[in-house]
């Protein structure tokens, strides 16, 4: 019931009383309509089992005052403007779109529908009804990179990535970084799948960078395939996303692992609140938006070591991309003493010393 229609019930001699009893119900059926778009499928164990973790925790957190709805298995291309289309036209006043590739549509999307909010993963393009949010996943991977580098009798890692986007690369480089920081003749190999999710590329990368004598694996996609890969060899790997232990109970160091929830309950209850606005958010151990999963399968001295090294993350005493840092060719990209800024992280598209491989 709008306001105008209340007053002329007033004006007509409706009694004071009585208009509770209409507007109450009237509330209460009106929950706020929140949509998840997500690239894989719930039951990925990895990226979007870990948004869709968050999705529920918001629904524990509201109970009856939203409703949330998520489409899976949505591509990175035109159909996914359709899917966020088909969201703000059946009523959803605040939409999640999980994926990097997501984001011209997304602003697409959202030209179309000025009274949706939107929110954008990973992306880095934001409108008056688009805001972005991401984590600093490269934080876990330097503690991996620590991890491997104490653990590798070959002193060579291989790093499965899903596509060379700026967050891929710079994961594979914190990973050098922290690797080289306890061992500085280190190498990592890597393998490009060109997806973000499909086991089985994801699984033969991972043979493939055994066989070239990679001893310890780590991944940037979002199954757990790698580190089944490695585990039916012996083969110490880490997880992507969530703790994916029970994949490789053995043999898995750690995970990390995205932390969605509270990020996803404040935005919410911002759009509840009438004080949402299109910000850019990124976080890590620091924020409580990333975690590292339970340090196992290496020495107490190494676990020691890796928690020493995330609370250094966490406290800014460790910043990660510190110079000097040199390319793979040698030439000097972080001068001495200077730390990379955000956007230049936001920008990487060049490989540390170590890395064997081309982007390209």
């Amino acid at each position: 019931m709008h306001r105008r229609q209340f007053t002329r019930l007033l004006g007509a001699g409706a009694a004071v009383t009585a208009a509770p009893a209409i507007i109450r119900p009237a509330r209460a059926q009106e929950p706020l309509k929140v949509g998840f778009i997500y690239l894989g499928p719930v039951g990925d164990f990895g990226w979007t089992y870990q948004h869709d973790i968050a999705r529920k925790a918001c629904e524990a957190k509201f109970g009856g005052k939203i409703k949330t709805t998520y489409v899976e298995n949505v591509p990175e291309g035109p159909d996914s403007e359709k899917v966020l289309n088909d969201l703000a036209n059946q009523g959803h006043k605040l939409v999640f779109a999980t994926s990097f590739g997501y984001m011209n549509y997304v602003l697409n999307s959202a030209k179309k529908h000025p009274k949706v909010f939107y929110e954008h993963a990973t992306g880095y393009k934001r409108a008056a009804n688009v805001a972005t949010y991401n984590i600093r996943f490269y934080q876990g991977r330097y503690v991996q990179g620590v991890i491997a580098g104490k653990l590798s009798k070959a002193g060579i890692a291989g790093y499965v990535g899903s596509i060379p986007v700026p967050e891929v690369v710079q994961g594979m480089n914190a990973f050098m970084l922290g690797m080289r920081s306890v061992n500085p003749k280190a190498v990592l190999k890597f393998v490009m799948i060109n997806s973000w999710y499909d086991p089985p590329k994801e699984g033969d990368a991972a043979k493939a960078l055994m066989d070239q004598g990679c001893d310890i694996i780590t991944q940037h996609t979002d199954s757990p395939a790698p580190l089944q890969a490695a585990a039916a060899r012996g083969i110490k790997a880490f997880g992507q996303s969530t703790d994916m232990a029970k994949f490789a109970e053995g043999t898995q160091l750690s995970a990390s692992t995205d932390v969605w929830a509270p990020y996803y309950i404040k935005r919410i209850q911002a759009v509840m609140d009438g004080t949402w606005k299109s910000t850019d958010t990124w976080g890590g151990f620091a924020e409580g938006m990333l975690q590292m999963s339970p340090f196992t399968n290496m020495p107490d001295d190494v676990a020691k070591l890796a928690g020493a090294t995330v609370e250094d993350i966490k406290s800014g005493k460790n910043k990660v991309f510190v110079g000097p840092i040199s390319d793979q060719a040698g030439a000097v990209k972080v001068p001495a003493g200077t730390v990379m800024d955000d956007a230049a992280l936001g920008s990487m598209q060049w490989l540390v010393q170590g890395i064997d491989g081309k982007l390209t």
